[in-house]
C-alpha cells in the first residue's frame, strides 16, 4: 500500500526519528525512499525494503542499501534476523501477518515507528478495503502482546498531508532507556 508519489517525510517519523539509538534503521515498504533518507541523514545505516524495482533506485542513496523483496509473495520468508534493527519505520503499509516479525527484528533498545490507515479512511479514498485498515487501537494491542513499550499513540483523524483516519505507534523495545527522559521535548501533535 505504499505510495511512491510522496516525498515529504510524515510529520510522525520526523517528530520521534531522533529518539531511535544508533545503529541500523529498515524502512519496510520503503517506496520511493523518502523516510530512508531522512534516516540516513540522521546518521543510520538504512535498509531500505520494497517490492517494487523502480521506487527502490529512487530510494538508493549514501548510507541507505536497497533491498527488492516482496514480502507477501506465496513462501515469502522474513529475511531479517531477530533484534536485528534499532529501528524500524512502517508508513502507508499492513500485512498483518508480518507484525510478529517486525517485533522480534527490532533490538530491545530500539525504536519502532509505524504509521498506517485505520478504519474509517474509506470516507476519504483509498485504501478502503479492511485488509488495508486497521481496527480501532490495533497497533497499541500489537504493541503490548509483543512487549513493546508505548511511546505514542495517536488513533483517527490526520488532516495533513491530507485528510484521512491514521493510527500512530511509537514503540520502544523491551530495554528502551528512560523513556521519560528520552521524551522531553518531543511534542506536539498532529
Amino acid at each position: 500500500m505504499a505510495s511512491h508519489a510522496q516525498t515529504q517525510v510524515s510529520n510522525w517519523v520526523a517528530r520521534f526519528a531522533t529518539i531511535i539509538p544508533p545503529g541500523e534503521v529498515l524502512d519496510l515498504a520503503c517506496g520511493s525512499g523518502r523516510h530512508a533518507r531522512h534516516l540516513a541523514a540522521l546518521g543510520h545505516p538504512v535498509t531500505a525494503l520494497d517490492r517494487d524495482a523502480a521506487a527502490l533506485a529512487l530510494a538508493a542513496g549514501p548510507g541507505i542499501t536497497t533491498m527488492q523483496y516482496d514480502l507477501e509473495a506465496d513462501g515469502a520468508a522474513w529475511p531479517f534476523d531477530a533484534g536485528r534493527f534499532a529501528g524500524i519505520v512502517v508508513t502507508n503499509y499492513l500485512h498483518r501477518s508480518l507484525l510478529a516479525q517486525i517485533a522480534a527484528s527490532l533490538r530491545p533498545d530500539g525504536v519502532l515507528l509505524y504509521e498506517t490507515f485505520v478504519i474509517g479512511n474509506e470516507a476519504f479514498g483509498k485504501p478502503s478495503n479492511p485488509a488495508f485498515l486497521l481496527a480501532r487501537g490495533e497497533l497499541l494491542r500489537f504493541a503490548q502482546a509483543h512487549g513493546l513499550a508505548v511511546l505514542a499513540f495517536e488513533d483517527g483523524f490526520s488532516a495533513a498531508p491530507k485528510p484521512a483516519m491514521l493510527q500512530r505507534l511509537c514503540a520502544g523495545g523491551a530495554d528502551f532507556p528512560a523513556r521519560n527522559a528520552v521524551l522531553d521535548g518531543v511534542s506536539g501533535r498532529e
